[in-house]
């Protein structure tokens, strides 16, 4: 096993974390009670099945936000025949992931509500009302924070925990995360970047020789994974690549290592077996809307662009570009090709996945998220980002004599770039901006130093006093303009 490059007692303590909870807890007012756009079809599976004890979306579909509603929805109020596939069920392409970690808080809450029904209150339990819709929002902030935990204690294993301890928190408010954490916590990406840290990090807990126990519990964690978002498959790029460096040093060594091999190679198979019997939420939802174990409803892969992706724009593009809208991530990216360079072994194999993540969303049709802040499909590579920001400020921190100096600047450096991502999230979360297609950056900038100074302290206290009259009117000014980008056409 290759050892870090940085071990010190630092990682022992325990301060960072308790400064994490604390950080953690002071940020739960933020979680916004609030089931919209495609967070419509992650929460149905969970309200549908957890009161009507079916996957019958209609009743979702009707009570969705407006600008949902606008395309699916005919005059008289029913869903468009044009949205039922072959086997009578609603087209509900969204995974069954999200719903499945929802679950034991959203039955907490249900059995809260049946309780306080029976002893007179009027509270309706119907899966909408809102003790539900806190517990949702509630579960994807703890998700959230658990997967920037993890992510925290992989990169403390290569870095001084200072570095990891920033990082962590430059991740957490400098990246798109914040949105589907707090904002829209209906959406997959806060529990996709759980999912992925909690993968990555038993898979690098449990190197070099994994128990077939252990092997057990990485082919559950890999199915949860895919489960939630169906790209995240490409993590499992990880796991394969360790397997190929076991066999080729099995076959470059004398005979005695062909047993080992044999072994190796029966609990990969335990390991396959798991990771497609936690498929299972996936492939029977499929088979019941779709007709077929083998359909997930979107885009089919062989419409991608794969011999023509958007490279450059994905980065870069104003129309979501993942550097150019989070620009923390731009040293976050340059940290991890630098812990190749420091840890060959682990690096090439994480980097390897990224790269990989990177090409197929360039080929994806919609590479932009539609309506994101920054580039969201990237939320899955949070531990990832985490990591390479730690490395990166570790490197940074090696140019300074003295550590305080050094620590003192990365701070402020992370501020600076903390503050700039939470006033683009307001320009973005208020409308300021379009929030599907390219931006002005002369006016995200104009905005940033004159219009967001001014309007942050009330509408932050409307999120916080005034919650559902706010929420209205931003559900007005994105209906405003989706039908404003509509009638411009393409």
């Amino acid at each position: 096993m290759v050892r870090p490059f940085t071990r010190t007692r630092e990682n022992r303590r325990f301060g960072s974390l308790h400064f994490l909870v604390v950080v953690f807890l002071l940020s739960l007012p933020l979680s916004n009670p609030w089931v919209r756009g495609d967070g419509v079809g992650y929460y149905a599976y969970a309200r549908a099945l957890l009161i009507g004890h079916n996957l019958r979306f209609e009743q979702d579909f009707r009570a969705a936000n407006p600008s949902f509603r606008e395309n699916r929805l005919a005059e008289n109020g029913q869903v468009r025949p044009s949205y039922y596939t072959a086997t009578g069920h609603l087209d509900n392409h969204f995974t069954v992931g999200p719903a499945m970690l929802w679950s034991p808080f959203l039955l907490a809450a249900h059995a809260g509500v049946l309780l306080s029904r029976a002893l007179g209150a009027t509270v309706a339990a119907d899966g909408y009302s809102a003790p539900y819709r806190l517990a949702m929002a509630l579960a994807t902030a703890f998700y959230g924070f658990l997967g920037l935990w993890l992510s925290f204690r992989l990169a403390r294993e290569y870095v001084a925990e200072r570095w990891a301890l920033l990082a962590t928190l430059g991740i957490w408010w400098a990246s798109p995360l914040p949105v589907y954490a707090y904002f829209n916590p209906s959406w997959s990406h806060a529990q996709s970047a759980f999912a992925c840290a909690l993968f990555l990090w038993y898979w690098h807990r449990t190197r070099p020789a994994r128990t077939p126990q252990q092997w057990f519990l990485l082919g559950l964690a890999a199915g949860l994974m895919v489960n939630v978002y169906y790209l995240n498959a490409i993590f499992l790029l990880v796991p394969a690549l360790e397997a190929l460096s076991a066999y080729w040093r099995s076959w470059r060594a004398a005979a005695p290592a062909w047993p080992p091999a044999w072994r190796l190679a029966l609990r990969h198979a335990l390991f396959l077996a798991m990771f497609f019997a936690a498929l299972l939420p996936t492939w029977i939802t499929r088979r019941v809307i779709y007709g077929s174990w083998l359909v997930s409803g979107y885009i089919p892969l062989r419409q991608w662009h794969w011999a023509r992706p958007a490279l450059w724009s994905v980065l870069f593009s104003s129309d979501h570009g993942l550097l150019s809208w989070t620009p923390i991530l731009l040293f976050a990216c340059a940290g991890l090709f630098l812990f190749c360079k420091r840890e060959p072994r682990t690096g090439v194999r994480l980097a390897a996945s990224a790269l990989a993540f990177y090409y197929a969303i360039a080929a994806y049709p919609n590479w932009d998220g539609l309506s994101s802040f920054g580039n969201r499909f990237f939320v899955s590579l949070t531990p990832l980002f985490v990591l390479g920001l730690a490395v990166a400020l570790d490197a940074f921190g090696r140019l300074f004599a003295r550590q305080r100096a050094a620590l003192a600047a990365a701070s402020a450096a992370v501020v600076l770039l903390i503050l700039w991502n939470l006033g683009f999230m307001f320009q973005w979360g208020m409308h300021m901006i379009p929030v599907r297609g390219p931006v002005s950056w002369i006016e995200v900038a104009r905005n940033q130093f004159q219009e967001v100074p001014l309007k942050l302290t009330g509408r932050f206290r409307d999120y916080l006093f005034h919650r559902r009259a706010l929420m209205q009117h931003i559900e007005e000014k994105d209906l405003e303009q989706l039908r404003n980008a509509q009638a411009a056409g393409p």
